[in-house]
């Protein structure tokens, strides 16, 4: 009796962001985080500049896009480091590791493209297992109400992180 055998689920793929991604990641993260995103201080680091297009990428599933992550030049005291943000996966690929991979893809390219540090405005627990951390970001200073305490930094190169003092600026 020939056993069958149940079709397995295709992994996502990971892949830089073209063009044609741009509107389905714009739907993606006006689901994950409402209109209410506009009103953050790191929308207005990024309002009116280009991305990173070399170190943004979307994760898609048949085709369609599951998830998406950008960044964003910006310099803190002078000193150009990249921004990641918006992270979004939809709601139903959520808890699969998703997000991480998305993030760890982004920063091996902006390793690759010479950046010396990733910062972002975001959930410690969540990101410090990918390597950020609040201490080396603790005087870079977001514009605009913000909760400082959750403005974290990755160093792609040895001392990446150091010296990150004063207003983080559009880069």
């Amino acid at each position: 009796m020939p056993s069958s055998v149940l079709p397995q689920p295709v992994p996502p793929s990971v892949l830089v962001e073209r063009p044609e991604h741009a509107r389905a990641v714009e739907v993606l993260v006006d689901r994950a985080f409402g209109p209410g995103r506009f009103a953050k201080s790191s929308e207005r680091l990024r309002e009116g500049a280009r991305k990173l297009d070399d170190c943004s990428f979307v994760a898609l599933s048949d085709g369609r896009v599951i998830g998406s992550v950008r960044l964003w030049p910006v310099s803190v005291g002078g000193q150009p480091v990249a921004f990641l943000g918006p992270l979004a996966v939809d709601a139903t690929e959520r808890s699969h590791g998703l997000g991480q991979a998305l993030v760890e893809a982004a920063c091996a390219a902006a390793t690759r493209a010479g950046w010396r540090a990733v910062l972002l405005v975001g959930d410690a627990p969540y990101f410090g297992r990918i390597g950020f951390s609040a201490g080396p970001a603790a005087q870079a200073t977001m514009p605009g109400p913000a909760d400082q305490r959750r403005v974290l930094v990755k160093a792609l190169v040895e001392g990446g992180d150091a010296g990150l003092v004063g207003p983080i600026l559009k880069g």
